[in-house]
């Protein structure tokens, strides 16, 4: 039987940006949260809890935007103009980000300019993602095989409101990180932002999956008829049991539960996403099969993505078992 090539590099491509969602998400995170702590040795206890694994967690977007070149050129042929601005500003947030990593350890004079590239990269680079999602979501206008919208046509409500939702959500995910790997005040701190942030992104979550059905009728079909709307019923069981065990861990000062609830809540959300779209890469515009290369070049590039994938979440595990535990203050970057 003949293998499914575009469907698994689909699958492959989803994993990948997933993963950079809920990795980068936190420490992306921990850049927004930055401006509500003012002291500098919370600022860096904050940075090195997220020093050794941060451009880890780059490479799953570097493996879903080439893969998206490589594997569907049509999807990133038609994506790319509709979303040049966002995506810009994402790349240019992201360069600002890491480079504060590395400068802000290297003067005292200029540290507070590399505060702010640590935390405004983090909050542009967030913003502008949940932009560019709340855009791909509402639909680009493609004839032809060509994308024929014009130059502001991502800049709507609907995208604005999911750039907001997504700096929300991030900044949920740098608290519960927080709270799981500092301890003392600065954990503390973490926890009253991460129940605040948390009740944030679920009335997101909420405003969003009322909102989201109406933009498109593929979508109301999605969720509203036989048999997908059994997801209907059973995403948003799971999303009030990950909310319980949010709030329940926030309350009782558990360390890794209020983390591991919130990255719950990304992949379900992350989830009603994909079966809205499905089977569209460009929604309600261009399919998978549609906008897959030929067989021969997904079959090649496959081969390296099994070899090349398994490598890169052996070494992602191994890093954070390496930098498992609380961040010792004492030490880091210097």
């Amino acid at each position: 039987m003949a293998l499914d090539l575009p469907f698994i590099w689909a699958a492959l491509i989803a994993f990948a940006v997933l993963a950079y969602v809920v990795l980068d998400g936190f420490d992306l995170g921990v850049g927004i949260l930055f401006p509500f702590f003012k002291a500098k040795h919370d600022r860096d206890v904050m940075m090195n809890s997220v020093a050794p694994v941060w451009d880890g967690n780059e490479t799953w977007l570097v493996l879903g935007g080439g893969g998206l070149l490589a594997v569907f050129p049509l999807a990133y042929a038609t994506i790319l103009p509709a979303l040049y601005m966002p995506l810009t500003a994402m790349l240019l947030g992201l360069i600002f980000r890491g480079v504060a990593f590395e400068y802000r350890w290297r003067t005292k004079r200029g540290e507070f300019l590399w505060d702010i590239a640590f935390s405004g990269g983090s909050t542009v680079a967030a913003f502008s993602q949940g932009v560019a999602l709340g855009a791909l979501v509402q639909g680009i206008p493609v004839e032809n095989r060509a994308y024929t919208g014009g130059w502001w046509d991502w800049l709507t409500p609907f995208s604005v409101a999911t750039g907001v939702a997504l700096l929300v959500g991030y900044a949920l995910l740098g608290a519960t990180w927080l709270v799981m790997k500092t301890t003392g005040d600065l954990a503390e701190r973490a926890r009253y932002y991460a129940l605040r942030a948390g009740v944030g992104t679920l009335a997101a979550m909420g405003i969003f999956s009322l909102w989201t059905p109406f933009l498109k009728p593929l979508y109301l079909d999605r969720w509203f008829g036989w048999p997908t709307m059994i997801f209907s019923i059973v995403v948003p069981l799971l999303v009030l049991g990950c909310s319980y065990l949010l709030i329940q861990g926030l309350k009782t000062r558990h360390d890794t539960r209020p983390f591991l609830a919130a990255l719950g809540l990304f992949v379900l959300g992350f989830i009603g996403i994909g079966i809205s779209f499905y089977p569209y890469i460009v929604p309600t515009s261009v399919t998978i099969w549609e906008a897959a290369g030929p067989d021969e070049s997904l079959g090649f590039l496959l081969v390296g993505a099994v070899v090349l994938v398994p490598i890169i979440l052996a070494y992602t595990g191994y890093a954070y078992w390496v930098f498992r535990g609380k961040v010792d203050p004492g030490e880091g970057y210097h």
